[in-house]
This record gives structure tokens, C-alpha cells and sequence, in this order.
């Protein structure tokens, strides 16, 4: 075992570092390993505390990760905790989680590419937690970079003089230094509770196939050690500590946690969901008012995931259990689908976080996915006066009963080249957009804000975005509520049969095109059979689109060499009676592509 530093907590940092999405928050963080010595030269690697493959694939952070470290100041030495945090719009829960352990935030911004909006959107959130912040300009030492507009807007934005900000290349390590010197000088020592009483704020968790659920802990009041006897308060469950440690940046044990450090700490629970995120760990039959935990996620987007073979359904159970036990963020409960069998309706933050999930879950648990195209939620009003939430259409009640539909409607906030602004308002108004502001950040960027329904927002959008304005400008968005809107439940019908995992809401002056556009993809994606097969869009009884699937056909007259025309027609009029009994008895095979084609909407 480690033996504990003897730095008390007014020489403690807890902070983070927040930024839009590709700034160079890893590559900081190695920076800041590699100063502190935490890391051996030779154990040094780029984007360390990206410890997944899909992360390192795509270039992104998807877990908050944590690394204690000390740093020598003023002949004193000084513990960092450090928590490297995701940029994406999708995984702000995880950043909001991060933010209640620390005290102090880095403000990152690209050089090169200025404020753009997911560092509005993180910045905002770091203020609102209370952090102290300290604004950092990443990328300097590249030919292209622009710290003098960067400095400009980071002013314009959040208020800061040029004084204050720090400006820093990560990749060769340039001004590193100084940024260290800062976070000692600016960030303040955890604020702590002067009560020996243990309270430990439980911030993440992850699961361990052979040490079980190891949990994520700052520690606000007391000292947490092995073999203590301990129980959260928010599940009143009891357990006993078999390991603390900290993350330096792996995983190592030491002998206590004290107030104002971060670590983890694993015991002899074994079930998944004995776990909740947010709880407060004390000391087991001492009476303790628990920490200010989180509120739940509010979900965005939702799908249905079904195992490939029906066999494997209970080890996609198992995957998803253990998974929402690393990232919360999502939910999932059991469904049955009269196309698909048996499967889970699953909730996300937005369309990368079900991305990320879904491909989490094939690689972890290896297994064969079906995924349904994405749904966001619905609010509807009964004729009764009640408000119910819907999360795929297959819920929606019989239409008489209910008053009126509402969607989720985001404030959208864009960031473009001023160049581009036309561009920009022209597809934000072909969905259904409502424009309130323009804002100048400097001559040449401007932040554009609109109120959409998310429904527009959520599916390609974003992609639509990139391509009209040639990649530059950047997308943030926030749920605002529900508001009443015209919408329709368009039902697929294949062969006659209504499948439920292909149904969609959607505006009503919208249903007739994007009926056709949906109806000629599944035409190219459903294979042909020995049948024909009539695939079909109806918004309630009338049928808006329909395309047929021409049946495969044996030549059965290949075998007729001459003689009467009856032996023809004999064996033709054989094999129509064949098909038609096929027909009636045959099951369609509708392949994954099928299910995800309602996503491209374009009609080709």
C-alpha cells in the first residue's frame, strides 16, 4: 500500500477542464501528467486518459476520467485532482457530474478555431456550479492560429481581459508551466465540513467482472479507510470497504481518503444496480444528512436495441445493466415488438450518446444488435385534463381521447462565419425553425439563435448544418419544453402488416413527402421474396405512399419445348397458385437497414 502524503487540504486543487469538442482536453491532460511526474517518461502515451478504443477511434472523450498528482510550488508541495471531461453536446451530464467534485475549471479554447458553441454551453455550466475559472488558448504554436481574435471573443463572451487568459500549446508543452503556477494561485482549496462525520460524494462508478462495482468518490467530511463499515444514505444499503486508492492515473490503493480528495473505493457489493449516482457514503449507523446529490437526466432520444438471435437476449441484459451502471446517463426497460420479439427501449442524452451506446454494446458484450430508428419524447394532453409522456409512437392512445400533441422544442445556439449566415437561416427555417437573435462575437463570427423542435434537430441536422457552411460552424442546443404543434403518427405497413419499429411522428405538412421518401428507401433496402410485396405509408386509414416489391420469378416454362400453348399456361397459372399461397402463409425478412432508413430522408 501507498503510503499517504502528509499535504493537508488547504493544499489541495480539485478541478477540471472543459472546452468544445476536439480543443485539446486529453492532450492537456497528458501535458499536465507529464509536468507532475505522475507518468513515467517511458509509459507516456498520447490521449492517456482516453482509455477506450471507440474514444481513440473518433477522436473523442466519452468518460470523464480522473489522475491525482503533486506539484511542487513556492517550495511546497500541492495534490491536483484532475478530471478530464467530454465536449460533446451529448455527454453533458457527464461533465455536470464531474464539475460538483471540483472547485476550479480550465476554460479551453482552440486558437485556431475561437469560442465556438459547445464552449459556450460548458462554460456556462461551470459558472453556474460556481467554479472558479481560468481561460486557456490552446494551439498557439500553429502556423494558422489566431490568438488575438480567439483573446477577442473569450473577452466578448464570458468578460475576461487578456490578463487573465493563459495561452498554452498542449502538444509541445509551451506555457504548461505557467498554467500550473495559475491553477495554485486562482483555484481555491476544496471547501470542506468541520465535522468528523464521513460523507463521500459518489460521482461515477464502472464494473469490475472480478472486484464487482468500484465507485467514484470525493470525500467532503470525514476519512474513508478498509474494512470500515459503511452505508449510502440515499439507498440505506450497508457494505463493507475492501479497497480505497487513488488515480494516479491508475488505479492504486493507499491507506485513506481524507476530506478534499478524490479516489475510488471498492466493497463487497456485487449487484449492479445497488449503485446510484449521486448517493452519499457515511458511516454505517451514524446519523448523517446526505450531500446535495444530481437531478435525473432528462432524455432526449430514444430507441429500441433487439439482439440479432433471440437467444442472446439475456446477455443483452446483462450489457445493458452494466453499462448504465458506468454512464447513467441512459435507461432502458423491456419491450416486446411484434416484428422483433423481445428487446429494451432505450433512453439517451442525444444521437451520438445512443451511437456511442450502441457500439459499446456490440463491442463489450459481442454480441449482434437490431437498433430501431430514434424517437424523441411527446407530451400529450387528454381530453381528461391529464398530461401524459410518450416515448415512441407505438404509445400514442387512440387520437380521441387525447386534446392536443406537443413536441420538444431546443434553443439552438449556432456559431458560423458571418459568410454563411444566409445559408444557416434558410435550412434553420426549412425546420420549422423560429429565429430570435444575431449576435456579433467579432466582423467575422456571429452566433445565430433559434427556438426548433428538436424532433427537426435531432436526426441529420447537424450534418445539413456542417455541409452548408462548409464544416465551420458548431451547434449547441438546450430543451426550453413542449409546445402544442400539428403532428401525425405515420404507420409502415409491409405486406400488409403494420411494423411497429418503423413508425414515426412528424409534422402534417410534412407526412405526404417524407411518407414517399420513407417508402422508396425501404424499397431499395427490403430484399426481394417470391411474392410481391406492397409496402405502404397511411397516416390512420389513408394511405399517403405506397411502392411494390415485384416478386422473384422462376421461369417455369423453361422446360416446354413446343407443343400447345395450354402447357404454358397450365404451368403458369400453377405457379400464381403458389405464390398466392405463399403470400398468405410468408414472412416478410426486413433487414437492419430497413429499420435505420427512416433516419435519410432525402428522396433520391
Amino acid at each position: 500500500m501507498a503510503k499517504k502524503q502528509a499535504i493537508p487540504p488547504d493544499r489541495f486543487r480539485n478541478f477540471s477542464i472543459v472546452a468544445h469538442i476536439d480543443h485539446g482536453k486529453s492532450t492537456l491532460a497528458d501535458r499536465i501528467m507529464q509536468l507532475t511526474g505522475c507518468v513515467e517518461e517511458r509509459d507516456l502515451s498520447e490521449q492517456m486518459l482516453d482509455s477506450m478504443d471507440i474514444e481513440r477511434e473518433r477522436g473523442i472523450t466519452i468518460k470523464s476520467r480522473a489522475v491525482r498528482a503533486t506539484y511542487k510550488y513556492d517550495d511546497e508541495l500541492y495534490r491536483i485532482n484532475l478530471i478530464d471531461t467530454p465536449g460533446h453536446v451529448d455527454f453533458t451530464y457527464e461533465v455536470s457530474r464531474s464539475l460538483n467534485a471540483c472547485d476550479g475549471a480550465i476554460l479551453l479554447v482552440d486558437a485556431t478555431q475561437g469560442v465556438e458553441a459547445q464552449t459556450l454551453s460548458n462554460a456556462y455550466m461551470a459558472i453556474d456550479a460556481g467554479l472558479e475559472i481560468i481561460p486557456v488558448l490552446n494551439k498557439v504554436d500553429l502556423p494558422h492560429s489566431d490568438p488575438e481574435a480567439a483573446t477577442k471573443e473569450i473577452e466578448e463572451s464570458f468578460g475576461f481581459t487578456a490578463s487573465e487568459i493563459i495561452t498554452v500549446s498542449a502538444k509541445t508543452g509551451e506555457g504548461v508551466n505557467d498554467l500550473m503556477d495559475a491553477i495554485i494561485e486562482r483555484f481555491p482549496a476544496p471547501s470542506l465540513e468541520s465535522t468528523d462525520k464521513l460523507k463521500g460524494l459518489l460521482f461515477d462508478a464502472e464494473y469490475n467482472d472480478y472486484r464487482g462495482v468500484i465507485s467514484y468518490v470525493k470525500i467532503v467530511s470525514g476519512v474513508m479507510k478498509r474494512k470500515q463499515d459503511l452505508q449510502m444514505l440515499g439507498s440505506d444499503m450497508r457494505f463493507e470497504v475492501t479497497e480505497v486508492g487513488a488515480f494516479t492515473p491508475e488505479m492504486t490503493p493507499v491507506d485513506e481518503l481524507g476530506p478534499g480528495d478524490v479516489g475510488y473505493m471498492i466493497s463487497n457489493i456485487k449487484e449492479l444496480d445497488s449503485i446510484r449516482i449521486g448517493d452519499t457514503a457515511a458511516y454505517y449507523g451514524v446519523d448523517t444528512e446526505p450531500l446535495p446529490g444530481y437531478q435525473e437526466p432528462q432524455k432526449m432520444v430514444y430507441c429500441s436495441l433487439y439482439p440479432a438471435n433471440n437467444v442472446e437476449f439475456e446477455s443483452l441484459k446483462k450489457g445493458l445493466e452494466r453499462l448504465h451502471l458506468n454512464d447513467s446517463s441512459f435507461s432502458f426497460q423491456m419491450e416486446c415488438s411484434s416484428a422483433l420479439s423481445f428487446g429494451f427501449r432505450c433512453g439517451f442524452m442525444g444521437m451520438l450518446h445512443m451511437d456511442v451506446i450502441r457500439e459499446r454494446i456490440e463491442r463489450e458484450s459481442d454480441l449482434a444488435i437490431i437498433q430501431t430508428a430514434p424517437h424523441v419524447t411527446y407530451e400529450l394532453l387528454m381530453h381528461s385534463g391529464e398530461v401524459i409522456t410518450i416515448e415512441t409512437p407505438s404509445d400514442l392512445p387512440d387520437l380521441g381521447e387525447v386534446e392536443e400533441i406537443r413536441e420538444p422544442i431546443v434553443l439552438c445556439n449556432i456559431i458560423t462565419p458571418s459568410e454563411y449566415i444566409g445559408a444557416v437561416m434558410t435550412l434553420a427555417e426549412e425546420r420549422r425553425g423560429s429565429y430570435i437573435k444575431t449576435q456579433y462575437m467579432t466582423q467575422k463570427r456571429v452566433i445565430i439563435e433559434y427556438k426548433m423542435p428538436f424532433n427537426e434537430v435531432v436526426f441529420d441536422f447537424f450534418d445539413r448544418l456542417k455541409s452548408s457552411t462548409k464544416g465551420y460552424a458548431t451547434l449547441d442546443y438546450q430543451l426550453t419544453g413542449y409546445e402544442k404543434s400539428d403532428l401525425v403518427k405515420m404507420d409502415i405497413l409491409v405486406n400488409g402488416e403494420s411494423v411497429d419499429a418503423l413508425s414515426c411522428m412528424m409534422h402534417r405538412t410534412q407526412a405526404a413527402y417524407r411518407g414517399r421518401a420513407i417508402i422508396k428507401k425501404l424499397k431499395t433496402k427490403i430484399p426481394r421474396h417470391q411474392f410481391q410485396i406492397p409496402i405502404q405509408a397511411s397516416i390512420g386509414a389513408r394511405i399517403v405512399a405506397r411502392e411494390n416489391i415485384s416478386a422473384l420469378r422462376k421461369d417455369v416454362t423453361a422446360k416446354c419445348y413446343g407443343g400447345d400453348i395450354s402447357r404454358k399456361r397450365k404451368l403458369l397459372e400453377k405457379q400464381k397458385e403458389g405464390k398466392k399461397k405463399m403470400k398468405n402463409i410468408g414472412n416478410v425478412s426486413v433487414p437492419q437497414e430497413a429499420f435505420l432508413s427512416v433516419l435519410d430522408l432525402q428522396a433520391e
